[in-house]
C-alpha cells in the first residue's frame, strides 16, 4: 500500500507538474531544516533564515486541512531523517528495540507537526490567508514547547537551538530563550518570503519586506555583539576535571566486576587532580551497579579515599535505588520486587561525594527519555513495560522528584588546605543526559541558585552519527540563555567545558579515553531568561488555544444553530 504522501490520483499534465514542483520544494524545505542543524557547519546555519521560504509558496495555495497536512508531514519527515536519524543508533551492537524505536520515531515526529498545519487550517479560517501567515511562527512555537512537556517529550529539533555555531545571533537568548530564538528564524523566512512573493508585481513592498528581514536580524546581531563586548567573564572560578573513560556501553552493564572500572576511572582522576582542580566529574552511570545498596561498601570506601587524600569532590552520574519494607507505607510509583515482601524506586542519579565527611547528595534524573528510560502511560498500562525494554534493562527507571542543586565548599582551586572555607559555598546542578534538551527545566535549578551548570551523560549508544555533537551543542544554548558555564562530561564524548557567551573553551574528541581539566566561570547573577522563561511558550499556546476555542463555537453555533 502506497504512502498516502503519493498516492495516484487522475490528474492532467499541468496538475502533475505543479505537483510534482509541490514535492521538490517541501522536500527542500525539510533538506535545508536538517542541513541547518549541528553537526553541518556555521555557514549551513543561515539556511535556517530560508528554509520555510518553498514550504510557504506550497502551502499558501493549499485550500483544504488534507492538502496541509500532507504538506507538512512531507517536509517535517526529511527535516526528521536528516535531524535525528541516529536515534536508532544503527550499529552491529544495538539493541533490536532500540533502532526500532528509532524508525518508529522518524514517522511519528512528522506526524505531531501536522499539529501546526492543522492550527494554520484554523487561523485562516478566522483571519485572511495573508495575515494567517505571520501567525505562524506561534503555531510553530506552541508544537515546540508541546513536544518538551508530554509523556512522549523530545524537544530535540527545537529550531533556535540548531543555532548553536552562530555565537552573535544567539546572544538574545538570555532574554527570548530557545523558543523565542525560534520565533525570530519564522519571522525572518515570512519576512524574505513576503519580499520574493512580491518583487514582480511590487518592488517597493519587496523591499519593504526584505528590509524588515534585515532590521530584525541587524537588531539581534547588534544586541549580540554588545552582549559579548560587554559581558564580564574575569570573576570568580572553580577548577574542575572532567573523566571521559570510553567504556563500551553494551558492554558495561556485562561486567561482573567493579575492580578494572574503578582502577580506568582512578587513573584518569588521578592525572586530573594532579593539576590542581576543585571538582572531579564522572559520567553518567558511571559503574554499573546501585553502589550504595549496601552490597559494594568497599569500592565506595575506596572512592572516599581517594577524594580525602587529593583534597577534591566528586560529582557523578550513578544508578541509585531505594528500598521500602512497609506494603503499607510505600511511595506509589515503587515497584514490587520478585519476592513480593518489599518495594524498590531506581533512578538515574547523580552523586555528590565530599572529601571532607560521608554524607552523600542525590539528585534523581526527572526527565527520562521515552521508550528509553521509561515506557509512556505505563502506570495505566502496565504490560507495556515488559513490553518495551532495552536489552540492556534501561527502561525501568523512576522519575526523580525535585530540581535539587548541589553545595560544595571552596577547597582552593585544588590546592592543599587543612580545612575548607566555611563561608564559600559554590553550587551547582547536576543535569543529567537528555535533561539539557529542555530551556525551561535547566532554568529551573539555575532559579534555586546554581552557579555554574554541570551534564553528565553517555552518548556513546550513537556512534559517531548527529547524535553526540547536537547534544553537545544544545549545551551551547542552556549557557547563553543563564548566562552560566556549562561542563560536559560524557562517558566516550563529546566532553566540554562552554563558557556563558557560549564558546566551547575546551572539548575532547569523540571515543577518546582521555580526561580534560580547565577553570569554570561562576555566575550568580539571573537573566530576564531565567527569571521568566515560559513567556514566549506561554503566549504561543495561549494563542492556539483561543484558534482552537473560536473555531469549536463556531462550530457549536452552525452544529447546534445557537
Amino acid at each position: 500500500m502506497k504512502l498516502f504522501l503519493f498516492k495516484k490520483s487522475e490528474l492532467n499534465q499541468d496538475k502533475k507538474k505543479q505537483r510534482n514542483k509541490n514535492r521538490k520544494l517541501l522536500i527542500l524545505s525539510g533538506a535545508m531544516l536538517g542541513l541547518s542543524f549541528p553537526p553541518f557547519p556555521f555557514p549551513f546555519q543561515f539556511l535556517m533564515f530560508f528554509a520555510l521560504i518553498p514550504f510557504f509558496f506550497v502551502i499558501e495555495r493549499k485550500k483544504t486541512l488534507l492538502e496541509l497536512n500532507k504538506a507538512m508531514f512531507l517536509t517535517a519527515f526529511i527535516f526528521c531523517v536528516i535531524g535525528v536519524y541516529w536515534v536508532g543508533s544503527w550499529q552491529s551492537k544495538a539493541d533490536p528495540f532500540l533502532m526500532a524505536g528509532g524508525g518508529a520515531l522518524l514517522f511519528f515526529l512528522p506526524t505531531l507537526y501536522m499539529i501546526i498545519s492543522t492550527l494554520y487550517y484554523l487561523t485562516r479560517k478566522l483571519f485572511k490567508e495573508k495575515a494567517a501567515l505571520f501567525l505562524f511562527p506561534l503555531l510553530w512555537v506552541t508544537l515546540e514547547h508541546l513536544m518538551a512537556i508530554t509523556e512522549f517529550s523530545f524537544p530535540w529539533l527545537t529550531l533556535g537551538q540548531g543555532l548553536s555555531y552562530f555565537t552573535l545571533f544567539i546572544q538574545i537568548a538570555d532574554i527570548v530563550g530557545a523558543l523565542g530564538l525560534s520565533l525570530i528564524v519564522l519571522y525572518l523566512n515570512i519576512f524574505i518570503y513576503k519580499s520574493i512573493l512580491l518583487f514582480k508585481e511590487d518592488r517597493k513592498r519587496s523591499a519593504y519586506w526584505v528590509s524588515m528581514a534585515g532590521v530584525l536580524f541587524g537588531a539581534v546581531i547588534i544586541y549580540g555583539t554588545l552582549r559579548v563586548n560587554t559581558i564580564k567573564l574575569d570573576g570568580k572560578t572553580i577548577r574542575v576535571g572532567v573523566i571521559q573513560p570510553n567504556i563500551d556501553p553494551w558492554e558495561k552493564w556485562k561486567v561482573t566486576g567493579l575492580k578494572p572500572i574503578l582502577s580506568n576511572y582512578f587513573e584518569l582522576s588521578q592525572r586530573a587532580v594532579n593539576e590542581k582542580i576543585d571538582l572531579l566529574i564522572w559520567p553518567e552511570t558511571a559503574l554499573p551497579v546501585y553502589l550504595l545498596n549496601g552490597g559494594y561498601s568497599n569500592h565506595v570506601d575506596s572512592i572516599y579515599s581517594f577524594i580525602k587524600k587529593n583534597n577534591v569532590y566528586l560529582l557523578t552520574g550513578m544508578p541509585h535505588v531505594e528500598f521500602y519494607f512497609d506494603k503499607d507505607n510505600h511511595p506509589n510509583d515503587a515497584k514490587q520486587g520478585a519476592e513480593s515482601d518489599f518495594w524498590y524506586r531506581t533512578y538515574n542519579s547523580v552523586l555528590m561525594f565530599s572529601p571532607y565527611n560521608k554524607s552523600i547528595s542525590r539528585y534523581g534524573k526527572m526527565k527520562l527519555v521515552p521508550l528509553g528510560e521509561h515506557t509512556p502511560y505505563v502506570d495505566k498500562i502496565p504490560f507495556l513495560g515488559d513490553m518495551l525494554k532495552w536489552s540492556v534493562g534501561l527502561s525501568g527507571w523512576n522519575f526523580g522528584q525535585d530540581t535539587s542543586v548541589f553545595k560544595m565548599l571552596s577547597v582552593n582551586n585544588g590546592s592543599p588546605a587543612q580545612s575548607p572555607r566555611l563561608n564559600d559555598t559554590i553550587s551547582l546542578s547536576g543535569i543529567v543526559c537528555f535533561e539539557s534538551v529542555f530551556p525551561d527545566f535547566v532554568a529551573g535549578f539555575v532559579n534555586r541558585g546554581a552557579q555554574f551548570i554541570t551534564v553528565v551523560t553517555n552518548d556513546s549508544w550513537y556512534g559517531k552519527s548527529s547524535g553526540p555533537y547536537q547534544h553537545k551543542e544544545i549545551g551551547v544554548l542552556r549557557a547563553v540563555e543563564n548566562r552560566r558555564s556549562v561542563v560536559r562530561c560524557a562517558n566516550g564524548g563529546v566532553s566540554c567545558i562552554i563558557n556563558p557567551i557560549g564558546i566551547t573553551e575546551k572539548e575532547t574528541e569523540l571515543f577518546k579515553r582521555t580526561y580534560l581539566t580547565g577553570d569554570v566561570k561562576l555566575n550568580s547573577d539571573k537573566t530576564f531568561y531565567t527569571k521568566y522563561p515560559l513567556i514566549v511558550p506561554v503566549i504561543s499556546m495561549a494563542f492556539s488555544m483561543w484558534i482552537i476555542g473560536i473555531n469549536i463555537l463556531i462550530w457549536m453555533k452552525k452544529k447546534f444553530k445557537l
